[in-house]
């Protein structure tokens, strides 16, 4: 059985995150991207665990309408690495809650803090059972790779339990391949979402092989069991990132590694400081000049969310133009949900709606797209091709638009691209 999983992102108990990120919203808006598994995230916040329980079947099975939901939270360590758990059930999401309680407050945030190391955590989540692995784990500021040269210097004699990496949205299959120590884990690319709607959630996923829908069937595909595993990574270009390239954090002026390093990290033009681009720290990290794909690792598709490829396509300046909306809801309802419509649906059968979008999500599907990277902290952008602009405005979208949608204003974060 094939389906699709978002597996991290965020409760309205998160920091920086919309009031709106509730079950039943989210389960509502991840039908119509045609996600069937979706992150609960926070599941040891007190009060979040609370409403879970409200939509729980029994002890291991959370479900509204037709999706499904997997019980996970994210955990910063005492080093500022970020973990992401997968929990078998509320019972031993409970359990997991009261063995590290004494190690952070697990109320004030639903991404907690705790006084432990990444070994640490990564026994505590064996013990209960839960897949454990490291979140985005690329990027400079609280990443496995920002922090540790290996797996093993973060989460010593645990690393053997390691059971995925989060590729993040700064990363790919082929950045990550080019490290040795990566080649037995599975990858992961998931949307760590901060509000529910169309270009958040679920703008990174994973396509599964499953056995059924539940922690097992997921535990099983994770770690590639009787013969299941990931079929396909789906999610941005590495280069839209805020951290891409090595650049300065106050002016963005983007620099070679070597110049950077030449200027110990300080900027020649306004002085401040350089932050080490992802793709200059997997060059750093890096065993192989090329990715070597090992043959369970499945193919990397980058998209970005329906909603943006219709706003670029058209040259509108927000999602939530009425030229936007009439065209994802006219494809949505036509082929079911938005993952049918970027992936399945035929070229030939979107002729209903501008034919500027059907160019616009053929080139995407072929990546005959331009990217101009991120760096210190600004996003990277996207252009089409010239034979696909029809002016100025059209032929581009960037990550951080200057003209923010609604629900963006409301979402500044480090991690809510």
């Amino acid at each position: 059985m094939l389906i699709n999983a978002d597996l991290h992102l965020h409760s309205k108990y998160s920091m920086a995150c919309s009031q709106k990120m509730e079950l039943p919203v989210m389960a509502r808006e991840a039908a119509k991207k045609g996600i069937n598994l979706v992150a609960t995230g926070d599941c040891i916040h007190p009060r979040w665990l609370c409403e879970i329980k409200e939509y729980a079947q029994d002890d291991e099975t959370v479900a509204i309408d037709d999706t499904s939901f997997i019980l996970t939270t994210e955990i910063e360590d005492k080093n500022r690495v970020h973990h992401l758990l997968l929990v078998p059930s509320i019972s031993k999401a409970e359990e997991l809650a009261e063995k590290v309680a004494g190690h952070g407050d697990l109320a004030v945030d639903g991404r907690p803090t705790l006084k432990l190391d990444g070994s640490q955590i990564a026994e505590i989540a064996t013990d209960v059972g839960a897949l454990i692995g490291p979140c985005h784990a690329f990027t400079p500021w609280t990443a496995m790779y920002a922090y540790h040269d290996s797996l093993e210097s973060c989460y010593g004699d645990m690393t053997d339990n390691i059971a995925f990496l989060e590729l993040g949205l700064s990363a790919d299959s082929d950045y990550a391949d080019r490290i040795e120590e990566l080649q037995g884990l599975t990858f992961l690319s998931n949307s760590d979402a901060h509000s529910p709607w169309s270009n958040k959630l679920a703008r990174e996923f994973n396509r599964l092989e499953v056995p059924e829908v539940s922690f097992e069937g997921v535990e099983k595909a994770i770690l590639r069991k009787e013969g299941y595993g990931c079929a396909l990574n789906v999610g941005f270009f590495p280069q839209e990132g805020k951290y891409n390239e090595s650049a300065c954090i106050k002016c963005y002026r983007h620099y070679p590694m070597e110049e950077a390093m030449n200027l110990d990290w300080n900027c020649r033009v306004c002085g401040g400081q350089i932050k080490k681009g992802v793709a200059d720290r997997v060059n750093e990290l890096a065993n192989h000049d090329t990715p070597k794909h090992p043959s369970h690792r499945p193919d990397y598709l980058h998209l970005i969310p329906l909603a943006e490829i219709i706003m670029m396509a058209l040259g509108h300046a927000s999602i939530n133009t009425k030229g936007v909306s009439s065209a994802w809801n006219a494809l949505v309802e036509r082929f079911g949900s938005e993952t049918a419509v970027l992936l399945e649906a035929d070229i030939s059968q979107l002729d209903f709606v501008d034919p500027r979008i059907v160019r616009s999500i053929e080139a995407f599907r072929n990546e005959d797209v331009i990217l101009h990277p991120g760096g210190g902290g600004k996003y990277g952008w996207i252009e089409l091709p010239d034979n696909l602009k029809t002016n100025t405005k059209s032929g581009s979208w960037k990550a951080d638009p200057d003209d923010p949608t609604p629900e963006a204003k409301n979402q500044k974060s480090l991690f809510d691209f």
